[in-house]
Parts: structure tokens; sequence; C-alpha cells
């Protein structure tokens, strides 16, 4: 199973800008990159996965890995890594800031024999793909876990889904750094710790305040 994981680094995570500065927004992201590169390192030794950074940019980006890069668009640059023909070994797309994942729930993504798994994100959209067959291919515009559905049965292939929280857990808005803080196990939820983040609970909700310093 090789195993792509897309990164943008140029201006990553913008969404986050109310809560972290540009710096430390790439800073993060790379961070969560290195989570989920280590995670995946688990599965290499346990079931023999081989993974390939994919950089969006037209630099690479030192991670520990051979890193290939690209500086088209998420799909076009996805697309061409899948399974081209009958036989080809299979593929999965693991985005890079699942900073809730760990080896128990992306072992469960490859578990399904079937010719596509898919691993649905909160608000519509595609965390993670195992693909098996030449005849997929993916579309991240808009809501791409319906767009996904519609591809494989439209192309007679069997589907099947992972519900898991860790998987659907991808971190874009500030709201989603109480899940890193509260549930995370890598690095992530350490670097926000040190950058003074602390999980607050009032009037019945969780939020995450800054503490200055």
């Amino acid at each position: 199973m090789r195993v792509v994981v897309p990164f943008a680094p140029e201006r990553p995570k913008t969404r986050l800008a109310p809560v972290l500065d540009e710096a430390e927004r790439a800073a993060f992201a790379r961070t969560m990159l290195d989570d989920t590169l280590s995670v995946l390192s688990t599965l290499d030794r346990e079931r023999r996965v081989s993974v390939d950074p994919l950089v969006l940019s037209t630099a690479p980006v030192d991670c520990g890995a051979s890193v290939t890069v690209d500086d088209r668009p998420l799909t076009d640059a996805v697309n061409d890594r899948l399974p081209a023909s009958e036989g080809d070994d299979p593929v999965a797309i693991v985005m890079a800031d699942l900073a809730l994942a760990t080896s128990e729930a992306l072992a469960r993504l490859f578990e399904p024999e079937t010719d596509v798994v898919v691993a649905p994100g909160r608000g519509g959209g595609t965390n993670a793909l195992v693909v098996r067959d030449p005849a997929f291919r993916v579309d991240y515009h808009g809501a791409s876990v319906r767009d996904h559905r519609a591809i494989a049965r439209e192309a007679g292939l069997s589907l099947a889904h992972v519900d898991s929280f860790r998987l659907a857990t991808d971190v874009d808005e500030p709201a989603d750094l109480v899940e890193v803080l509260l549930h995370g196990t890598g690095e992530a939820a350490a670097w926000l710790a040190d950058a003074g983040f602390t999980v607050v609970a009032a009037d019945g909700r969780v939020d995450v305040e800054r503490n200055p310093g």
C-alpha cells in the first residue's frame, strides 16, 4: 500500500488566522504533518506501507522522507498518483492535518477490501481514501465525500466507509483546536500547549483560550 500525504506549505491554515499568525500557522501545519508521517511510519513496519509525502508547492519540504513536489491543484496532483491500470498497487490518500490520527484509526482505513474506502471529514470533506481500482478518480471540490460516493457508484465500484472520530477531525478552524488539546496524542497537542493554549469550559460550552506570555 502506497500512502500519499498531500501538504501545502505556502500560506497554510488561513482560517486559523484569528488565533495564530502566519509564522505560527506554518509551524503548526508542519507539526501536524510530522505527526501524520510519524503515525504512518508505524504502519510502514507493520503493514508494509510506503509513505509518499506530496508537497503542493514549487519547492520541497524536508520531512525525513522522499518527497514528491507538484505545484498543481490537489485534485490533479492526487489523480496522477492513483492506480492507472489493473494490477497496480492500492493507493491511500491521507490528509496532513489529521492531528488526532492514530495507527489504530489508520489501520481501520486499510482493512476493507473494497475498490474504494472513504473516511469522511466533518462538513462534507474527504479526509482519507483508499483506491484499488483505476476507474476511480478524486474530485476535492465542494462536498467531496458526496462526490466520491457518486464517482464510485457511477463506475460500478464497491465502496466502504470508515466511521472514525479521529479520521473525521481535520484541523481548519479555531474551534478544532479544542479537539486537538482534548484528544491529541502527538506533537500538535504539545505545540498548542507550549504556545499557551488551554481548554476552558463556561456556560456549558468548551472553547480554547490563549494565555499571554
